[in-house]
């Protein structure tokens, strides 16, 4: 449990509807429908957690490109997101620190930071690994643009997007698992890591998963406020796992998929519904009964970043 979370358990006087709040979601299969990408069921949640000034943070395998036309459409623009499991993190103006960030060159004015490694380095290392140990996997950027829309769903214009990486490269396993976790151990010499998704594997740099970026989120977020949030963090797979460890009250939301999630968090909640229904259960489960008391708090100290 992050540090935050023993601090606040070990002080009953103080009252966590007055903490300031923080949330942070995988979207596919989690605040997204797995199939149609459809987040009705989530809506007024979102619309409610937006009028109380709580920030909602996509954490997700989605590249940069991709997220922007998602986060217009979830009324998630003046919220930073992280993209590609945790290789790339982007700021809103809002959470930038002046010294320390660079203006956004962004049509959008985001910050973006990137923790790992480089595409190019990633894709190099793939290449002299496949031939070295003679494994068969196939890259995303090897992929057309209709091959990707037939896994995955997406239209042409998203399928683009999707193959926009920057600090991180999915895959199609076509081996053996005792191939694959000697790949796994391969990449890791390399200062790279392997995590499983919903439907590729993901490789990016060690230090640029998912958990790690929220710890940095959140750290942003405690210097610029002065406070440190009250964290839920709600996701459906197995590279949710950092994640949901990093938070202080974690949702698993049920996946469409028989891959085991199992976060070490003891405030955690398991879902009965699935996607964006299972995204409202989980967080009316942690926050619903104190809604009212969170929501008469906030007005008179609203988030500002």
């Amino acid at each position: 449990m992050p540090e935050s979370a023993r601090l606040s358990a070990s002080i009953p006087s103080v009252d966590p509807a007055l903490q300031p709040r923080l949330v942070v979601t995988d979207l596919d299969g989690s605040l997204l429908d797995h199939h149609s990408y459809d987040f009705s069921p989530a809506a007024p949640w979102l619309a409610r957690l937006k009028q109380m000034g709580v920030p909602v943070i996509p954490v997700t395998s989605k590249t940069r490109a991709e997220l922007i036309p998602l986060r217009e459409a979830l009324g998630l623009t003046a919220t930073p997101f992280i993209a590609e499991n945790g290789a790339v993190i982007g700021l809103p103006p809002g959470w930038c620190h002046a010294r320390l960030d660079r203006p956004g060159s962004g049509r959008d004015g985001v910050v973006i930071k990137h923790p790992g490694v480089d595409i190019d380095f990633i894709r190099a290392r793939l290449k002299v690994w496949r031939e070295r140990l003679d494994i068969r996997f196939t890259r995303m950027g090897e992929m057309s643009v209709p091959e990707v829309m037939e896994l995955t769903g997406l239209d042409a214009v998203r399928a683009r997007d999707a193959r926009q990486r920057e600090g991180s490269e999915p895959l199609l396993w076509d081996d053996t698992a005792a191939a694959l976790e000697t790949f796994r151990a391969a990449l890791e010499g390399d200062g790279l890591e392997l995590t499983q998704g919903g439907r590729f594997w993901h490789v990016m740099g060690r230090s640029a998963d998912k958990g790690a970026a929220v710890e940095w989120l959140i750290k942003r977020f405690t210097a610029l406020r002065g406070r440190a949030p009250v964290s839920l963090g709600l996701g459906d797979g197995p590279n949710d796992i950092t994640m949901l460890e990093a938070v202080d009250q974690a949702v698993v939301i049920r996946g469409c998929h028989d891959l085991a999630v199992e976060p070490r968090n003891a405030l955690l909640y398991r879902t009965d519904a699935t996607g964006p229904a299972g995204w409202a259960e989980g967080v009316d489960y942690w926050w619903g009964r104190d809604d009212r008391r969170l929501a008469t708090a906030e007005k008179g100290d609203a988030v500002v970043i």
